[in-house]
């Protein structure tokens, strides 16, 4: 089924690799962020704030109208715009990373988008417009588009459920997509995952962590609990708290990439878990590892925790060539989100 495709050597591109956009949708769906919608866009402006300021930022807004009221709240953090471009383009919900197109590279250094199907998670009716996303901005972008199928299938992936090194190394995890509750490609084996990131994505090695941390509603993202910071360095969440929910399955995930890290190739760098943050009574998937990595700067999720600075310092030690920039996050990740969740980067 997929064999057509063998011989044209894609790969996707990690995120660290030069960028040319990064790829944001405005919020608009209150439901998200109940009782705390009014929050929200001031912190998407900021965040886009600090990556247009080096490189150019895609805004998928819902209507030609949203431009005005959108560029006033830029002003208040950017005197130029000039980085920033809207694209019309209607979606259920903000979080790109998992509902947008993945761009990998062929042979030729050219880039094609990956229209992986879309589902909400397995847990959300409304999906149709996040569904279309590529459907709509392909022809803007001049690219060529590809359905990934398996079983005569269009497989279903979220670009937030698997992290890559761009030299043949994905993480992932079984909660995600070997598990029988998360219902996005029902009968589809490891191995034939395994097929599919290997002719799609590059991957010769997969290295398939157990569980996400408690609160996360996507079924175990990888951008929760593991992040390839470059092509031999990972960092992996850590709960030292032995009565805390996450640490079990965290202390499995560590063992698990140690037990894979044999050749001692791999350097796995522990990132502390804030304290679990609640809003409303619900627990939210507060994690570090929610980071995105830009040109220049890499925006690191903060939850007014004391270990904020502890973990800011991490950062700083081991990206010595971007500026490490803190967002507070204490209100976003109430859409059960963060900055990792909500930008998809496009490859230069």
């Amino acid at each position: 089924m997929l064999s057509k495709y063998k011989d044209n050597g894609y790969r996707m591109p990690a995120e660290w690799e030069k960028q040319k956009s990064t790829w944001i949708a405005w919020p608009h769906n209150k439901n998200d962020w109940p009782k705390k919608f009014r929050l929200i866009p001031p912190i998407f402006a900021e965040i886009i704030s600090k990556i247009c300021r080096s490189q150019k930022v895609n805004i998928l807004i819902e209507n030609k109208k949203d431009k005005k009221k959108i560029n006033l709240l830029l002003k208040k953090f950017l005197t130029n715009l000039k980085n920033i471009d809207f694209r019309v383009c209607k979606t259920n919900r903000v979080w790109l990373r998992d509902s947008f197109p993945i761009f990998v590279k062929n042979k030729s250094n050219q880039k094609v988008l990956l229209n992986w199907g879309f589902n909400a998670w397995a847990k959300y009716k409304d999906f149709k417009y996040d569904n279309k996303i590529c459907d709509k901005i392909k022809n803007s972008l001049c690219l060529k588009s590809l359905e990934p199928v398996a079983k005569n299938k269009r497989i279903i992936l979220e670009g937030g459920s698997i992290d890559v090194n761009g030299k043949g190394l994905l993480l992932t995890t079984k909660e995600c997509l070997q598990s029988k509750i998360q219902e996005r490609n029902p009968g589809l084996k490891k191995k034939e995952y395994e097929n599919i990131f290997y002719k799609f994505l590059g991957i010769k090695k997969v290295l398939w962590l157990n569980k996400g941390i408690v609160g996360d509603d996507t079924h175990g993202h990888i951008d929760d609990i593991a992040r390839f910071i470059n092509e031999n360095k990972i960092f992996v969440a850590y709960e030292d708290n032995k009565s805390e929910a996450n640490y079990k399955m965290l202390k499995e995930n560590y063992q698990i990439l140690k037990k894979s890290n044999r050749k001692k190739n791999l350097k796995i760098i522990k990132i502390p878990m804030p304290d679990p943050k609640y809003i409303d009574g619900v627990r939210v998937p507060a994690s570090y590892l929610n980071f995105y990595i830009a040109n220049k700067i890499v925006l690191v999720p903060v939850f007014n925790d004391h270990k904020d600075k502890k973990v800011i310092k991490v950062f700083k030690k081991h990206f010595k060539k971007r500026k490490i920039i803190p967002i507070d996050c204490s209100t976003l990740i109430w859409g059960f989100g963060a900055i990792h969740c909500m930008t998809q980067q496009e490859p230069n």
